[in-house]
């Protein structure tokens, strides 16, 4: 790693996928998933302009209020909180809580009490590139009894929530998880009731990556919104007006305008143990300092020494500089073969997860620097 590696995040970018965001759910409140991107600056900018943040722990609440996030935008959004956790929350002064277990209700009630909270259903995940469908979110037919038991511990019980997967690619998911959500607010009416809010979570796709074999994903992005407009009015229809709706975009809104700033350290050409020649593309960063994600995605690579170089160029498997064979790109992709040690190289569309996934310095390698650029005030 050279002192020009960097991830640089384009603060204009993120806002104009923010607007297009409010244009596409008109009226519905925008809680960024901190996690996806916990840089100050990137924070700051979607407070201005009227963002909240889905904060997984009492470090990230500290943050985002630090970033000039006003307490009721914050939630914590993760169901897996210990006492310590929910009472650090508490006198911090957040009061809007997942859960999706009694224990954790209770915990809420002994530690955080009065507080709302909301209930996640779990998901299939299918046809997301990470499903989240074990550790997260209750079957919706205990959604009901977990809310009771939270009103007679005092809290409120407030609102429902999903998360489709990471990535959703399909519409299919979303359409499943509305006809979940109404057969929950059915059922948690009949047992008297009456919530306030639908929080509908993550899953908006980034629209950047390419598959483990080089190939564009094209999420349908028209049509998932249209999906989710469509779901939001049926359920107003059967359950009342008052709804309020929620979504924690984080890829979605971060992903395509943050870019790896790196460098080539050797393309390289040696047989593999079955004598099949292959070359092998070595960059400054990997897996362990930025590019975790590897394993579902490719991220496009731009080699600005080699403008035009398409006519020349070799399928290489991409890799990291660390001693270590999880470090790796999956895949071939086509780059120059007039590479050289030192030419720079940009990771395009690297923006979501890189700051979060890195390590302190596995090999010595150390995390990479962020800059960002743009950020007028809206």
């Amino acid at each position: 790693m050279t002192a020009d590696d960097r991830l640089v995040y384009d603060l204009d970018g993120i806002g104009g996928r923010c607007d297009e965001l409010r244009r596409e759910l008109p009226g519905v409140r925008v809680r960024f998933a901190l996690k996806a991107c916990p840089v100050d600056e990137v924070l700051g900018h979607l407070a201005r302009r009227g963002i909240g943040v889905d904060a997984a722990s009492p470090q990230e609440i500290t943050q985002a209020l630090r970033a000039g996030v006003p307490l009721g935008r914050i939630h914590y959004g993760n169901t897996v909180k210990s006492d310590r956790a929910i009472a650090h929350a508490h006198r911090l002064g957040v009061r809007d809580y997942a859960t999706d277990s009694v224990e954790d209700v209770r915990a809420l009630a002994a530690h955080a009490p009065r507080s709302r909270v909301f209930c996640r259903l779990s998901t299939t995940g299918d046809g997301a590139l990470w499903g989240l469908s074990e550790k997260f979110g209750c079957a919706p037919e205990d959604a009901a009894e977990i809310l009771l038991t939270a009103r007679e511990a005092g809290l409120v019980p407030a609102g429902l929530s999903v998360h489709v997967g990471s990535q959703q690619m399909t519409t299919e998911a979303w359409q499943d998880a509305f006809a979940d959500l109404d057969r929950t607010l059915t059922a948690v009416r009949r047992r008297g009731l009456v919530l306030d809010h639908v929080n509908l979570g993550g899953g908006l796709p980034a629209l950047g990556y390419a598959d483990r074999h080089g190939n564009p994903l094209d999420p349908p992005l028209d049509k998932i919104f249209a999906v989710l407009r469509d779901g939001m009015q049926y359920l107003r229809d059967m359950h009342g007006e008052h709804l309020a709706f929620v979504v924690e975009p984080g890829r979605h809104l971060v992903a395509d305008h943050g870019v790896v700033r790196a460098h080539v350290v050797r393309l390289t050409r040696r047989r593999d143990r079955d004598g099949t020649p292959r070359h092998w593309l070595y960059l400054s960063v990997g897996r362990f300092n930025g590019l975790y994600e590897t394993d579902a995605v490719q991220y496009p690579l731009d080699f600005p020494a080699h403008p035009g170089a398409d006519r020349d160029r070799v399928l290489a498997r991409v890799a990291g500089p660390t001693c270590d064979s999880d470090d790796a790109f999956p895949g071939l992709i086509r780059v120059p073969r007039g590479l050289a040690s030192g030419d720079p190289v940009r990771v395009l569309s690297s923006g979501a997860y890189a700051t979060s996934y890195m390590t302190r310095g596995f090999n010595g390698f150390a995390p990479l620097p962020h800059t960002c650029v743009g950020g007028e005030r809206p």
